[in-house]
């Protein structure tokens, strides 16, 4: 292992920066401790440019941890809709209170402290150290341990625990000496990471710009820079389906909030039956809808979404549904096909159960809902609008 490239990394990094890092985002420059945190946590898995326009957003409805810890969880998942991940949220919104119970409101300068928030793992610690508090203090997000795997021709891979606690001796090895370099210098290590040392474009392989480490980088001087750092090969991700019930009320549309741990996690959504493998070959169960009917009794349905609510026995019997569109949605771990089906009431049966409710069409933006489920219901008050005006 190089020692003068050790020694020399920092400084190189933070001169690169100067004049090829990225400049004026908004959460740059920025030493209170909570921007820096909701920028840290809303830039994981969220392209910068939706970060772009979401954080400024999310600021200014939420501008101090105070006033976060106090909104309604409901509020706070409203404002990440279409963000993704919505643990993140919840996750937010619980350190928010844990700041203001436990730090009086204030955020802890010590890596160690803040790795006990909730949702706070060991590299958002050392960022939100190094931006607010000038903590030497390491980051190792999956851009860094890129960089390193290739410089120092790491061959294992970075999920190997032995490989991923040498990357965390390597990144504690490479920072600065002093103090006050470190917010400079941490945002030149993401930058660099996240638009020159790239995982499928690198400049050292475009020859278009030259690389400041491009003589001491074991990857590049070996000619194996695609090849690390070593990736494991994923499955392919499992395909469920499952059957969603639009019950419409006039304006309104029935609700459910979605378990804490599945995934949309306390988000509000339609009433869904259990997810099924997906398979083109296999033979549907006694308790599957046949999907090539355009329609079905409302009972059939309700046996699958709302099993335990108590409806009416004349609306489950006498109701046609009637058949929508099918909807796919790709997550990281796993793709989901929707089959949508609508029904509309006269009268509005009796809710007995709490994360049931009715919403006006024109209040959606009020509750946290999953994109897919936002998109879809938004087209019906558009398509409301338009019928209300014939």
């Amino acid at each position: 292992m190089s020692e003068a490239l050790i020694k020399n990394f920092a400084p190189k990094l933070i001169a690169w920066h100067g004049k090829d890092g990225r400049q004026g985002l908004p959460w740059q420059s920025v030493r209170d401790p909570y921007a820096v945190w909701v920028s840290e946590i809303m830039l994981q898995q969220t392209q910068v440019a939706t970060v772009l326009e979401r954080y400024p957003r999310f600021m200014k409805r939420f501008p101090s941890v105070k006033k976060l810890a106090a909104a309604p969880l409901d509020d706070v998942l409203a404002e990440w809709a279409g963000l993704g991940y919505y643990s993140r949220a919840r996750n937010l919104h619980a350190c928010a209170n844990q700041v203001m119970e436990q730090f009086a409101g204030k955020f802890p300068s010590d890596p160690v402290l803040l790795e006990q928030l909730k949702g706070v793992g060991r590299s958002t610690a050392g960022a939100i150290a190094a931006f607010a508090f000038h903590e030497r203090a390491p980051i190792l997000d999956a851009n860094v341990k890129r960089i390193l795997a290739r410089l120092f021709g790491i061959e294992g891979a970075v999920q190997d625990k032995a490989v991923n606690d040498q990357l965390w001796l390597l990144a504690k090895k490479l920072l600065p000496n002093a103090p006050e370099q470190m917010p400079v210098y941490t945002q030149a290590l993401m930058d660099f990471g996240a638009t020159w040392c790239t995982a499928r474009k690198p400049v050292c392989l475009s020859g278009d710009r030259k690389c400041p480490f491009a003589k001491d980088c074991e990857a590049n001087l070996s000619d194996r820079v695609l090849f690390l750092p070593r990736k494991i090969v994923k499955a392919k991700s499992p395909e469920f389906h499952c059957d969603m019930l639009i019950l419409r009320f006039g304006d309104s549309v029935l609700l459910q909030r979605r378990p804490e741990k599945a995934i949309w996690g306390g988000l509000w959504s339609l009433p869904e039956s259990p997810w099924r493998p997906f398979s083109t070959t296999e033979k549907k169960s006694s308790k599957s809808i046949e999907q090539d009917n355009a329609e079905l009794t409302a009972q059939a349905l309700f046996d699958l979404v709302l099993p335990q609510e108590k409806l009416p026995s004349a609306l489950k019997k006498s109701q046609v549904v009637q058949r929508g569109q099918q909807i796919k949605h790709i997550f990281t771990h796993r793709r989901l096909w929707m089959q949508i089906w609508s029904l509309s009431i006269n009268e509005t049966p009796k809710l007995l159960a709490s994360d049931l409710k009715w919403v006006s069409l024109h209040q959606l933006g009020r509750y946290g809902l999953p994109q897919p489920i936002k998109l879809l219901l938004q087209g019906l008050s558009l398509t409301r609008d338009v019928e209300l005006r014939k």
